[in-house]
């Protein structure tokens, strides 16, 4: 694989995307989200005024665990089911198909990485401006974990775009992906794991979690952000087997990379095999 056609593929990829008016209206809009949640955050408790970094992020994880994969998925169907006359354009070129999916997905994965940073970074600023920098390592840390959940999204939208061949069929495809991974999993994991033994549930929820990219980006965030006490029977059976909350986010990290190598080894097998 040459990466300087790979390098031009992706900047190019990245710019169309940055043009695009929804990118930036996906980054002002979680801006302002951020800024919202950080403000109003505590309103049930009688509090209103911004927050710090690591409550902003807490109250930040369910939004970016529902908006994220859906953004994600919703790219990558868009890009592999595009037109045919630029797609067959592209493929005659004298690059492999390998190069050409691993540049767009890069291309495509930077355009949301900039988005992303515009919608956390415009929140950051004003909560460091406003509360002081306290907590803010843990807020990178949930930055980063956001990103490798969208880039997980991203390539399993490249693959449902393969395997489905035409637009309507991916995004119906994209849909319930995201709803068995969003909504589905953890209910049929809890109504599976009440018809084992204790000892067999408790290592099926732990092997569980790595089945669902969601949930390690959930457990691992609640982790950095010191939230132990609240990530439900998946985080602590993680914690139970593997001894430790250092231990635990490298395992979690290489499931989420293990997901995102994974799928893109499928993506170039089917991109292969098809007639373009």
């Amino acid at each position: 694989m040459d990466l300087n056609t790979v390098f031009v593929i992706a900047s190019q990829e990245t710019k169309i995307n940055i043009r695009n008016k929804w990118t930036l209206i996906f980054a002002a809009v979680f801006g302002g989200l951020a800024l919202a949640i950080s403000y109003f955050g505590l309103v049930t408790a009688g509090v209103v005024g911004l927050e710090g970094f690591t409550r902003t992020a807490a109250s930040l994880l369910n939004l970016v665990l529902y908006v994220i994969p859906m953004v994600a998925l919703t790219m990558g169907t868009l890009t592999f089911t595009g037109e045919r006359g630029s797609n067959e354009l592209l493929f005659s070129q004298p690059v492999t198909r390998s190069e050409i999916l691993v540049g767009r997905l890069l291309g495509l994965f930077l355009s949301i990485v900039t988005s992303t940073f515009l919608g956390f970074g415009l929140a950051g600023f004003v909560i460091a401006a406003r509360m002081g920098a306290d907590g803010l390592w843990p807020y990178l840390a949930f930055v980063a974990l956001a990103l490798l959940l969208a880039l997980v999204f991203l390539v399993l939208g490249t693959m449902v775009a393969l395997l489905a061949g035409n637009r309507t069929k991916a995004f119906g495809l994209s849909l319930f992906v995201w709803f068995f991974f969003v909504l589905f999993y953890d209910l049929l994991v809890i109504g599976l794991a009440f018809l084992l033994r204790e000892r067999t549930a408790n290592l099926f929820v732990f092997l569980s979690l790595f089945g669902n990219p969601v949930d390690m980006v959930r457990v691992s965030s609640l982790l950095a952000l010191s939230g132990a006490t609240i990530f439900g029977a998946a985080g602590a059976a993680l914690l139970k087997f593997l001894g430790g909350a250092t231990t635990a986010h490298l395992a979690l990290l290489a499931g989420l990379f293990a997901w995102t190598f994974g799928s893109t080894l499928i993506c170039v097998l089917l991109l292969r095999k098809q007639d373009v």
